[in-house]
């Protein structure tokens, strides 16, 4: 099996890990994606993930909560180390070499994120998770996940989400909703798709890097994606 992408920037949604759960992790969702990228590792495609955090910390109403939206994002990029964590073990159950980078510096428990050392280790086909969002207030993991993939010079990013792809409404409240296979970016904007937020989305825009939106709970849905089977939705050029 030849795979069409060589290095892809996988992005995880932090409540994705959470399962069935309403907080906290899922041993079961951390296994299975682990298995997941197991098939893509083993068909050569180098792999970098970003996850984000809002299954442990969700950044708040200030004006409910007393704490200021830039301490909130700091919690917030600790809790997506902490995710990082949690699949750096799921995976290296499975077998896979690992290296977790932080953009917050945390020597004990992850590298500091170095762009050459991070292009290493996946030349060396270890899959690195990207923690601590961007280091800095006020920009999501999306954005995180578009900067790291346009800094690693990955092929593509995958956004794994629990639909299988970009509709003309919300799937799951409108039932005649359309799917796209494949839509722009300047159509995304003209019909206010939300697929990243506008930072993320136009960063990718910028530097033609196209996304690729799918289901990645469907089991071997994510190996289909990288060999280039039509699954899910593809944003580009």
């Amino acid at each position: 099996m030849q795979p069409k992408y060589k290095r892809v920037l996988l992005k995880l949604s932090g409540e994705s890990l959470m399962g069935d759960k309403s907080f906290g992790l899922d041993p079961a969702m951390l296994s299975a994606y682990a298995r997941e990228i197991k098939t893509i590792t083993d068909v050569g495609v180098e792999v970098a993930l970003v996850i984000g955090g809002g299954n442990i910390y969700r950044g708040m109403n200030e004006a409910e909560t007393g704490i200021e939206r830039a301490h909130g994002d700091y919690m917030g990029m600790l809790a997506t180390v902490i995710n990082g964590m949690a699949v750096q073990a799921a995976l290296e159950k499975e077998g896979i070499y690992t290296r977790l980078q932080s953009a917050i510096k945390m020597e004990q428990i992850a590298e500091p994120y170095i762009r050459r050392r991070a292009m290493r280790h996946l030349e060396k086909h270890r899959v690195v998770i990207f923690g601590a969002g961007t280091g800095n207030p006020y920009f999501t993991t999306d954005t995180a996940g578009s900067l790291r993939a346009i800094e690693i010079k990955a092929d593509v990013i995958l956004k794994g989400t629990r639909v299988d792809g970009i509709y003309t409404a919300d799937p799951e409240k409108v039932k005649d909703a359309q799917k796209y296979e494949t839509i722009t970016f300047a159509e995304c904007i003209s019909k206010n798709l939300k697929v990243m937020d506008m930072t993320a989305f136009t960063l990718c825009m910028e530097n033609s890097l196209p996304i690729i939106v799918f289901d990645i709970n469907k089991p071997g849905n994510l190996l289909k994606v990288v060999l280039g089977e039509k699954v899910g939705t593809l944003v580009k050029d």
